[in-house]
C-alpha cells in the first residue's frame, strides 16, 4: 500500500534532522583529525601516541559510514522528490513501512539488500 503524503512528510522531516545531526557529527570529527594534537611529544609514551593514532583511525573509520549513511540519505530524499520514496529501487515493490521507520534511509527491501550485499545484484 502506498505511503500517504502525511506519512512522507513525516519520514522527509525526520531524513532531514538525521542528516543534520550526522554532517555535524562530521565536522566535530574532521575538526577533530585536522587540529594537531599539542600535547605530544617528547614528554609523551610512545603507547599513548598509538592509543591517539588508533582513536584517531577509529574516528576517520566512523565518519566514513556517517558520510555513507548520508548519500543514503540523500537518495531517499531524491525519492521523495520524485514521488518515488517507499519503493525499492531494484524490484520496485513497496518497502514495508516498518523498515522505513526503522531505517528510513531504506532504498530496498530486505530481500533486495540482501541480494545487493552478497553482490548477486
Amino acid at each position: 500500500m502506498p505511503l500517504k503524503k502525511s506519512e512522507i512528510e513525516t519520514f522527509k522531516k525526520r531524513l532531514l534532522e538525521m542528516k543534520e545531526q550526522l554532517g555535524a557529527s562530521l565536522k566535530s570529527v574532521s575538526d577533530d583529525v585536522k587540529t594537531p594534537d599539542d600535547s605530544k611529544g617528547y614528554s609523551q609514551h610512545q603507547a599513548d601516541e598509538g592509543t591517539d593514532d588508533f582513536g584517531q583511525t577509529i574516528s576517520i573509520e566512523v565518519s566514513s559510514q556517517e558520510q555513507g549513511i548520508i548519500r543514503q540519505i540523500d537518495r531517499a530524499l531524491e525519492k521523495i522528490e520524485e514521488g518515488t520514496y517507499g519503493k525499492c529501487d531494484v524490484s520496485g515493490e513497496e518497502i514495508p513501512i516498518k523498515r522505513l521507520e526503522a531505517i528510513p534511509y531504506a532504498t530496498m527491501t530486505v530481500a533486495s539488500q540482501e541480494k545487493f550485499e552478497k553482490g548477486m545484484i
